[in-house]
């Protein structure tokens, strides 16, 4: 089958307000004016974890499962499912109804082609593969996985939200290797993405998709109908923290997707406004080291910087003081994770040493090798976590670059696996939902199979053996018991370096009502 084939960053308002065109009288009724957390630089949800990108896919694309606010899956584009043969046949069956943005029906073979292309790319979908003897179509609406060993975790797999959601494409695109980005958007989701209007690093635009077929159910993270209620979404890219919020106070947009902290007493005390915690597991932030290429190829060196790492340090750079809004003494599992442990956490909670940890940076071999940092400037919490990690390396005699850029340039050049001095790199700040970091499973930054894991390639045979040990866990109490394994190893061969969890709002005028809870997600919401 053959388918057919602003708000200008106000750094001076002046001349550039009056540069962009007025809406009409009546015209924001049907027009949800959004500032998103950073520009979106990546159109495919699996070329990339940024978040910008994961959340223009709930817009545009849809899954077969969604979850809910208790973590449960619920159907979207799947009408339901059978398990057989020990957990070993998996038979699922599409909803009458969805049809993708072209006028085309979603059929099974688009599933299937989407799986394929998803399981070489997402932590859960890798181990899928493993155990996976054939999956393929039954007919237009059935397709069944056969597997050589059970795989408990299917339903949460499919109905992972982000990191990588498996959103389910046309078979066309889906075809397609996962390292080659999509450059067009064809999808079921209620908004469709207007390719047209985008303008790099200033403004998105999505249309209502008339012809969405909503699923059914109670509204709750990405599960149930996902309703688009105005004709126009824009995002406006405001880098520019004060100027969000004045743009926000002015009624030149309607909705800021991540509030400054610094702002929100501001914002707060303004009655045209609400300020409220939608996505309630927060954000870990985390230093992610280049295992690739020295010096944090050397684990006995990546061990010699833990007594320099003081969270509360990184926590109080982008939330100030209070904190109700940050948490530190997190290991690699967050707060409210049911993996959570106190297994090795000595290497965070004891005594704090910028000396003793230049000491075991010297005694480990380091010879002053350029530490390149990725620094990104145009994301503010970014900005500020980079620039503490920045000097706490140069506190423990490291020589440090840091290779300063915009988001969309520190996305493209992460990618790159050549040595820092031939435009590749040494570390990086990342940021997660806690929701993505909760397992091990899911966790993107503990897979460590070299070449295939998260950016910095990591390699540990041993934390591999215990990732899947816990996949076959029986219960809940033998899944803790592992992950205690899991941090234990962790704090051995240091993946990454948590450096503390930390609680976002969103900002919007009073009159929208009806947001998504779990994520922060311009849908469902409508104008009072």
């Amino acid at each position: 089958m053959q388918r057919r084939s602003f708000l200008t960053s106000a750094a001076g308002l002046g001349a550039a307000a009056l540069a962009r065109p007025s809406l009409a009288q009546g015209q924001g009724a049907h027009v949800l004016r959004f500032i998103p957390q950073a520009d979106l630089s990546i159109l495919d949800p699996l070329n990339t974890t940024a978040y910008p990108t994961r959340n223009h896919g709930h817009l545009c694309w849809d899954t077969l499962y969604g979850l809910d606010l208790d973590f449960r899956p619920q159907p979207q584009l799947a009408a339901g499912h059978v398990v057989e043969n020990d957990g070993r046949r998996w038979t699922f069956t599409l909803r009458v109804g969805p049809t993708f943005h072209d006028g085309e029906k979603v059929l099974a073979r688009d599933a299937v082609a989407s799986i394929r292309r998803w399981m070489l790319r997402d932590t859960h979908g890798q181990t899928l593969a493993q155990r996976l003897d054939e999956i393929r179509a039954l007919d237009d609406r059935r397709f069944e996985i056969r597997l050589n060993r059970p795989f408990g975790p299917m339903l949460d797999a499919l109905a992972k939200v982000s990191s990588y959601p498996c959103f389910i494409y046309p078979e066309r695109f889906a075809s397609q290797d996962p390292g080659r980005a999509l450059t067009e958007v064809v999808g079921s989701g209620p908004y469709r993405f207007v390719a047209e209007e985008r303008v790099s690093g200033s403004h998105v635009v999505y249309r209502k998709f008339d012809g969405y077929s909503p699923a059914s159910g109670a509204v709750s993270l990405t599960a149930g109908p996902k309703l688009a209620h105005f004709e126009r979404l824009e995002w406006r890219n405001i880098p520019d923290p004060a100027t969000a919020a004045a743009a926000l106070q002015a009624g030149e947009v309607d909705w800021w997707e991540q509030v400054a902290p610094d702002l929100r007493p501001l914002l707060r005390g303004d009655r045209g406004l609400v300020v409220e915690r939608l996505d309630v597991g927060g954000l870990v932030a985390m230093l992610r080291p280049n295992h690739l290429h020295p010096p944090f190829n050397d684990p006995a060196l990546r061990r010699a910087l833990w007594p320099a790492i003081r969270q509360a340090d990184f926590m109080t750079a982008i939330m100030g003081d209070n904190r109700d809004l940050w948490r530190d003494e997190i290991g690699c599992f967050p707060e409210g994770s049911p993996m959570a442990s106190t297994a090795g956490m000595a290497a965070l909670t004891g005594p704090r040493d910028s000396e003793a940890a230049r000491r075991a940076v010297k005694a480990a071999g380091y010879r002053g090798e350029k530490v390149v940092m990725l620094h990104p400037t145009d994301v503010v919490n970014n900005n500020n976590l980079t620039a503490v990690a920045t000097d706490m390396l140069e506190k423990v005699g490291m020589s440090v670059e840091s290779a300063t850029s915009d988001w969309g340039t520190l996305l493209q050049r992460r990618s790159n696996r050549n040595p820092p001095a031939q435009g590749g790199w040494s570390a990086l700040i990342v940021l997660f939902g806690g929701i993505d970091l909760a397992n091990p499973g899911g966790h993107p930054l503990l897979r460590a199979n070299g070449e295939k894991a998260w950016f910095g390639w990591p390699t540990s045979p041993r934390l591999e053996e215990l990732r899947d040990a816990w996949f076959d866990a029986p219960d809940l109490s033998a899944q803790q018991e592992i992950a205690r394994d899991i941090q234990a190893r962790f704090f051995e061969d240091v993946p990454f370096y948590p450096l503390g969890q930390y609680l976002i709002d969103s900002a919007w005028r009073s009159t929208l009502t009806g947001h998504r809870r779990g994520m922060a997600l311009p849908l469902n919401v409508r104008r009072a």
